[in-house]
């Protein structure tokens, strides 16, 4: 089980996508409950993944460490923007499997979302990581938005050879519309995922594989016949969200919605609710749910954009996947000639919170 904890509320940033901090009255800005109910909550679990999550998770650094030293055999990851590295004690550091660090691409995509100077932070923080020993997944973890170009975006992130990862998110139906999504998506988005998937065959022609998350997971999905679960993320199902103040939740992002509230830290009923809140119809009888898992929960639970708007994500999901699909078989053949390993494939490993589906 992947349990996402939420350190505190307060964010250091206001990205323009974002908005920054949650309400302290909704996610309060620090911790309103004891590490052992939090070690009760991963009873009888032989391999808890706890996931740093925030807010910014290293404005709360004291707690992290806690956690850390009193469960010590969990395996770890943290989603930060990364400009509080220096925080955290380096030897914490190397216990980390995996580190996703904020970043929209290249410096003036960057700093336009989420503030000036912020991309050059950004990379300092990664090569700090790498600089006191942190070997493990560095992921440049992604906001694709309205001013973004994705192609470019992405292989900027690629061409820094500090990453092993890139994975994105497209900043759609859980935020404001866009000026004209659909066109951005047809004539910009789909095109520049096209171009991706050629650049990505390319290079696993040369026997060399992009850590190109979607990509990754999608033929996961295919080849070695591991359909994604529904959702991808396992929100509600193989992971959990953990509040501030001791709720269990089954989505990070539902911090208001009652349907994502499954119970407390502090008492054992949500065992009860886990996967009570999954995706259903249409998804669970479409022919991509085993390449897309539904997408994502929270948007096929509160569909802020309208029907229409989740039906086109939906047909921008399938038309990415069917991209994907389109080079399976030539995969295939490179795996059985021996030019690229299955377990470069096997991506992620385990829950690491890369949610697979932009």
């Amino acid at each position: 089980m992947l349990y996402l904890v939420f350190t505190t509320g307060r964010c250091n940033l206001r990205c323009i996508y974002c908005g920054g901090s949650f309400d302290p009255e909704v996610v309060p800005w620090s911790v309103q409950y004891d590490v052992e109910d939090l070690k009760g909550v991963m009873e009888g679990d032989p391999e808890p993944i706890i996931g740093f999550y925030g807010g910014e998770p290293l404005l709360n650094v004291e707690f992290i460490k806690r956690v850390m030293d009193e469960i010590p055999d969990a395996i770890y990851l943290i989603q930060t923007n990364g400009l509080l590295v220096e925080r955290l004690d380096e030897a914490y550091w190397r216990r980390f499997d995996t580190v996703l660090l904020s970043i929209d691409g290249r410096r003036e995509t960057t700093d336009y979302y989420r503030g000036r100077g912020v991309y050059d932070r950004v990379l300092r923080a990664a090569r700090w990581l790498r600089g006191r020993g942190f070997r493990g997944d560095l992921i440049a973890r992604m906001t694709i938005s309205e001013r973004s170009e994705p192609y470019d975006e992405i292989i900027h992130l690629l061409s820094l050879d500090l990453f092993d990862h890139v994975h994105w998110q497209l900043d759609a139906v859980w935020s404001d519309r866009w000026r004209d999504f659909k066109g951005w998506a047809w004539h910009r988005y789909l095109p520049d995922m096209e171009r991706l998937i050629e650049l990505w065959m390319r290079e696993a022609e040369r026997g060399r594989v992009l850590g190109l998350v979607p990509i990754l997971g999608v033929l996961r999905a295919a080849i070695l016949g591991r359909p994604l679960s529904r959702p991808p993320c396992g929100a509600g199902s193989t992971a959990l969200a953990i509040s501030t103040d001791g709720r269990v939740l089954a989505c990070p992002i539902a911090v208001e919605e009652s349907w994502a509230e499954l119970g407390d830290v502090r008492h054992s009923t949500w065992r009860e609710c886990i996967g009570r809140t999954g995706i259903g119809e249409p998804c669970t009888s479409c022919r991509y749910v085993d390449y897309c898992g539904g997408r994502c929960l929270y948007a096929y639970r509160e569909r802020l954009w309208g029907e229409e708007g989740f039906k086109t994500l939906c047909r921008i999901t399938a038309t990415t996947v069917d991209l994907i699909l389109s080079i399976r078989h030539r995969v295939q053949e490179l795996l059985r000639e021996g030019r690229i390993d299955w377990r470069s494939l096997n991506y992620p490993p385990y829950n690491n919170s890369t949610e697979i589906i932009p």
